[in-house]
């Protein structure tokens, strides 16, 4: 089984900025030390470079990311503010009947309350979750399988 963290990355940062990723790492080990058995999938690992890749690089990537994101089985979403790319990453997941799990305030935020099956307004409730023993909580099987 594989958990998919999306998130933001530039959001609106004009430039190469980037946000703090530090949500990933955490993300992470809460998956880790209770659930050893899951694969954790991170962009951000998987692209450390990515604000410097140039238009052809940057289409490949945000789209091979969105595909993953439907082949993994749950899909995690820190957004403390909106993010396209995370919102192209939940739809795809969406639409692959894949478990969407988001951390975020913007509870009204149609794309966070439309895709979600459930919604956290802050890690430390998405941790309580985990640590409580509900991730695998309904969790849809990925087709034919």
């Amino acid at each position: 089984m594989r958990l998919f963290v999306a998130g933001i990355m530039q959001g609106s940062l004009p430039g190469v900025e980037v946000h703090s990723q530090d949500y990933r790492v955490r993300v992470k080990q809460i998956v880790n030390q209770y659930y050893p058995q899951i694969e954790v999938v991170c962009p951000w690992e998987l692209h450390p470079n990515s604000p410097d890749y140039g238009p052809d690089m940057a289409r490949e990537t945000l789209l091979s990311m969105a595909a993953l994101a439907a082949q993994c089985e749950i899909l995690v979403a820190f957004l403390p503010q909106a993010s396209m790319g995370t919102a192209l990453e939940m739809c795809r997941a969406y639409d692959g009947r894949r478990t969407i799990l988001t951390i975020s305030p913007l509870q009204s935020n149609w794309v966070v309350q439309s895709l979600s099956d459930r919604i956290f307004p802050t890690l430390v409730e998405f941790e309580a979750y985990v640590t409580g023993g509900r991730l695998l909580d309904g969790v849809k099987p990925l087709l034919g399988t």
